[in-house]
């Protein structure tokens, strides 16, 4: 059985004032029917470009320049527009960080849950609502019907965004990108998001790629962790093995910046510097520059060497023979 997506040498370039530049840097990764991978990094790290690439939806000053994306061994990558307007909703889906702003304020919500029935089976306004109010039941929206017939404005942020899930497995799509789906909401209604993608995998056994920068989210959802930084993934390894022995600096100081139910007044601690600019990017590890374990070497790119048996990390300081 193929990966439900297959990314394999991903690169992707942007067009600006101060000409071209990678965003997105030889990155391959693959996430299996019922599996949910996080994708994790700091904003401007390249993670949402690789969820817009994957479902064909680049920015004008954005394109692919080397790699490929398949779903389910077809690829997707390069195709016509026309093609990949067919895939979208219907075999990938997407909910997005704000889902205010996605939804149409003007438009019932469940007509809006119900157009990929229309946009991809021709079924009727009447039909397509009614599948529309099963879809919102299964997200557990209190009153579907009534919900149904209401405006984006008028549910509250977790509403809005379990709507958006709705929408998105409206027609059971193989894979579901998720992108910063939990970050607006509060700890109650972030538990009950994440616990409703839990379900989904489970009862579809949808693929999911959970991209994000919070690895709090990741350390409770995700099966499979790739960290990305500065358009290149520099670790990847199962939940369980990452988060127990995490080996690239750049990992081990989001874990430090990241707060748990654990962590005491003080023990924060933040990481110095910023992402560098696609268009100055260091010539060797690209973490080098915020790296307080850099070394001459660093000046060299390192490659992805193997931790454990579930584990890779892109840095010097790695040994293959012994981990």
């Amino acid at each position: 059985m193929p990966p439900t997506l297959a990314i394999d040498g991903l690169s992707v370039e942007i067009k600006g004032r101060l000409g071209r530049a990678s965003v997105v840097d030889a990155a391959s990764l693959a996430i299996w029917p019922g599996e949910i991978v996080g994708l994790i990094g700091e904003s401007g790290s390249g993670k949402t470009m690789i969820g817009l690439a994957t479902l064909g939806l680049l920015p004008p000053a954005a394109r692919i320049v080397a790699g490929e994306i398949r779903l389910n061994s077809e690829a997707v990558s390069g195709l016509p527009e026309r093609r990949l307007a067919e895939i979208r909703g219907n075999r990938i889906a997407m909910v997005p960080q704000d889902a205010l702003r996605a939804l149409n304020p003007v438009q019932r919500v469940g007509r809006q849950v119900g157009e990929p029935f229309v946009i991809h089976r021709r079924w009727s306004a009447r039909r397509s609502q009614r599948a529309a109010v099963g879809l919102l039941r299964s997200v557990h929206l209190p009153a579907p019907e009534q919900r149904a017939v209401e405006y984006p404005h008028q549910f509250s942020g977790g509403m809005q965004q379990r709507a958006m899930i709705a929408m998105g497995l409206a027609l059971e799509p193989e894979l579901l990108v998720a992108d910063e789906p939990t970050t607006a909401l509060d700890v109650t209604v972030q538990a009950k998001v994440l616990q409703l993608l839990r379900e989904i995998r489970d009862t579809h056994g949808t693929a999911v790629l959970f991209v994000t920068h919070d690895l709090g989210v990741v350390s409770q959802l995700c099966d499979w962790v790739y960290v990305i930084y500065a358009g290149r993934i520099v670790e990847e390894g199962s939940r369980q093995e990452l988060f127990r022995n995490p080996r690239h600096p750049y990992t081990q100081l989001l874990l430090k910046a990241t707060p748990t139910a654990r962590t005491a007044p003080g023990e924060l601690v933040g990481i110095p510097g910023q992402i560098p600019s696609p268009f100055a990017v260091p010539a060797g590890c690209r973490f080098a520059d915020r790296c307080p374990q850099r070394m001459a070497q660093c000046a060299t790119p390192p490659p992805l060497r193997p931790v454990a048996p579930e584990h890779w990390a892109r840095c010097w300081l790695v040994d293959p023979e012994n981990g």
